[in-house]
């Protein structure tokens, strides 16, 4: 028996080794190099002294990027919350669509995963900017509806394009375009697994859609609410390619400010003391999650 358990880790052994060498070698010694930077400073154009001053970290948190750290956990809020929304009633129109349209469905939200993100964001571009087909389906309208009402004697004034891109709309919508589909698939996936006689239950005893839905529903699929908003938080808070081509000067969110840092202004110190500021701030509001959960738990039982 003892021989066979040797021969299991062995195995075991031989089968981790080389992903546990990727990881390590390419994840963790490279994170283990930027968070000494962050403890350094330039001695010269191309080498870093690290000599474990905490100067970086003194920088990083004056009002001026706590203010762009706070606007960028704002944005990723409203995003994921945004995302809840919509991907709630997608998700239970999923779950309780005949199986032949549910895999089509599914294929839908998976599809845009198929194309690059740039490509995507570029074709967001040329859907929210000042010619793009949103401004040009309203001046449709707008001129439509100043035909009819010049035919009574009052003309519209002619249509001003709206301003959908360069601002905190066009990257709070991007965000969202972005990472729906990754709140969807969580609660696809806990909805999924709900056992139908509960609902069934809930309407014969007299509660209606809106209570089942409330008590039965969100309850159950609390696994993949939390599951989603880890998955959509995360990824939001960290977005720099949404931003950066659908944003302004005064959309900048702190994935912006930390790759200026490193290509800019050649300070691999300073920058790495805002990536890991941002990763300690991100491991706190986890760790709080988890805490919260765990008393929620311990308060059920």
């Amino acid at each position: 028996m003892e021989e066979n358990w040797k021969r299991a880790k062995a195995v075991f052994a031989a089968m981790a080794g080389p992903p546990v060498f990727w990881l390590a070698a390419f994840f963790l010694v490279p994170l283990g190099i930027i968070w000494a930077y962050s403890f350094g400073e330039n001695s010269s154009l191309t080498e870093i002294a690290i000599n474990g001053t905490f100067a970086n970290y003194v920088h990083a948190i004056q009002p001026l990027y706590l203010g762009i750290i706070v606007k960028s956990f704002w944005f990723a809020a409203l995003t994921t919350a945004l995302c809840l929304v919509v991907g709630f009633p997608v998700a239970i129109a999923i779950t309780f669509a005949p199986e032949k349209t549910k895999a089509w469905l599914l294929l839908l939200i998976m599809l845009p995963f198929w194309t690059n993100l740039l490509i995507r964001t570029y074709a967001l571009m040329a859907v929210l900017r000042t010619e793009g087909y949103i401004n040009f389906a309203l001046a449709f309208l707008w001129n439509s509806l100043g035909h009819l009402t010049a035919a009574f004697g009052h003309p519209l004034a002619a249509f001003t394009p709206l301003e959908l891109l360069h601002n905190n709309f066009a990257v709070v919508f991007g965000l969202v375009y972005v990472q729906l589909p990754f709140m969807v698939l969580p609660l696809y996936a806990a909805l999924d697994r709900l056992d139908r006689s509960l609902l069934e239950a809930s309407l014969d005893l007299g509660a209606g859609h809106f209570t089942t839905f409330r008590r039965v529903v969100i309850p159950l699929a609390t696994p993949g609410i939390i599951s989603g908003i880890i998955v959509t938080l995360i990824p939001s808070v960290g977005a720099y390619l949404t931003p950066d081509l659908l944003g302004g000067p005064e959309s900048l969110m702190i994935a912006n400010v930390i790759e200026r840092q490193f290509k800019t202004a050649n300070n691999w110190p300073f920058g790495s003391a805002l990536s890991f500021l941002l990763m300690y701030m991100t491991f706190i509001a986890i760790a709080v999650q988890a805490m919260v959960a765990r008393n929620r738990r311990g308060a059920a039982r």
